[in-house]
């Protein structure tokens, strides 16, 4: 048996196995699905959102769901209606009771959203009845069919902490507040849960996107029996967004609360980037509805591998290492530029470097035709790596540092 490094951390006082846990959203639906994902693997779930459906009852529309594809790239994003369950409340606090029964170990999150006080409440008393270990607030679904719930509501700061304050005192649960992407600056919002009484933030749901039109229909997709709606969008292209809006929350100096990472995690290597920006757990749907439950098992082999190979010996030491490096424009240090550097024997002369350095950057690349390679006008060059990034051999393209006081060139790095 392959040795596997230490992937324990504590979050909010509970305890999981490894940080990986799913999303709230279909992958989390019922017993038997969550049953399966413990079996695979999975350190925690966020169960499909609960409410009472005396309040509001949840009629799914169809289709709900159109990936993005982008010339022979298929499934780079989904794009979904999905809304909040729409199983009864009773079966899920039946399944909820069942599932920490049978896995007491496993990390079982309630997800919630109550129409008014009473409803936040009762959700909240029903799963810390039923044995759920946190309790996370849905303050953040982009498509939810009622004006009063969802991402509107996690766009107003008073609303939010006045919520998750309701919800503190009906419950002795640590609280997650789950924010919505669909905002110019996520921080005022995670504050304001903070100031009701939030013990961590999740972050981030979907972003409100259109994927696609179908141009014989003239209509975007998914066509919903002849119209469509801007609805939540994830997986991989969301990621840079979600990286974004988790390392502004981890280096908030007012807020100071840990964070449960979500946003087009795929790979261990996504997983390790938004731990890396700050996230201290990671949730995922996206993947799991592509590749299923055992990703889980990408996601734990190459995070220990990863920490095996450097001996790092606990993920605390990761939690936002790379966002500790993250500064203001302003403050970047111009004194060393680069020059790029292309390998002769390795440039297969396509010319994609040429026409992109002569149409899109600086007219620095040259082009031997008779030759087919490409060289670096260095007196040209501005090291703004476009070559670097449209160049199809991997590493063809490199690049050498210039101290700008005095023009002596480093090692190639």
């Amino acid at each position: 048996m392959s040795k596997k490094a230490n992937l324990k951390i504590d979050f909010c006082g509970v305890h999981f196995e490894n940080p990986f846990l799913l999303s709230s959203s279909p992958v989390g639906n019922h017993a038997e699905m969550c049953a399966r994902a413990f079996d695979a693997g999975w350190g925690g779930i966020v169960y499909k959102t609960l409410n009472l459906e005396k309040t509001f009852k949840v009629v799914m529309p169809s289709p709900r769901l159109n990936a993005l594809n982008y010339g022979d790239k298929r499934f780079i994003g989904l794009q979904n209606a999905e809304q909040i369950t729409d199983r009864s409340i009773n079966d899920n606090i039946t399944d909820i009771a069942a599932l920490k029964k049978k896995y007491p170990h496993k990390v079982l999150v309630s997800s919630l959203m109550g129409f008014n006080d009473e409803d936040w409440r009762t959700l909240a008393r029903m799963s810390e009845d039923a044995g759920a270990d946190m309790l996370e607030l849905n303050f953040s679904c982009p498509q939810m069919a009622r004006k009063d719930a969802g991402h509107r509501v996690g766009q107003d700061s008073d609303i939010v902490s006045y919520i998750t304050s309701v919800v503190k005192k009906a419950s002795r649960l640590p609280v997650m507040a789950k924010m919505t992407p669909n905002i110019t600056d996520m921080v005022p919002i995670a504050v304001a849960a903070k100031k009701g009484g939030a013990d961590a933030i999740s972050a981030i749901n979907t972003i409100k996107a259109i994927t696609d039109i179908d141009i014989n229909a003239l209509t975007p997709l998914p066509n919903i029996h002849g119209n469509s709606s801007a609805t939540g969008f994830s997986g991989p292209a969301a990621k840079p967004i979600a990286l974004r809006f988790v390392s502004d929350l981890y280096n908030a100096k007012n807020l100071n609360l840990p964070v449960s990472a979500i946003g087009g995690i795929e790979k261990w290597t996504d997983a390790l980037h938004f731990i890396l920006m700050g996230g201290r757990t990671v949730q995922v749907t996206t993947a799991v509805m592509r590749y299923g439950y055992r990703i889980v098992e990408d996601l734990i082999e190459g995070l220990s591998d990863f920490m095996l190979d450097r001996d790092i010996t606990s993920i605390e030491s990761l939690i936002g290492r790379a966002a500790q490096k993250l500064t203001d424009p302003s403050e970047f240090n111009t004194r060393y530029q680069v020059v790029s550097v292309i390998n002769q024997d390795k440039c297969i002369g396509c010319g994609q470097c040429y026409i992109s350095c002569q149409d899109g950057a600086n007219q620095a690349i040259k082009f031997d035709s008779g030759l087919r390679k490409a060289s670096v006008d260095e007196e040209r060059c501005v090291g703004c790596t476009l070559c670097k990034h449209v160049c199809p051999v991997w590493d063809c393209v490199s690049t050498r540092e210039v101290d700008t006081r005095d023009q002596r060139h480093a090692a190639v790095f």
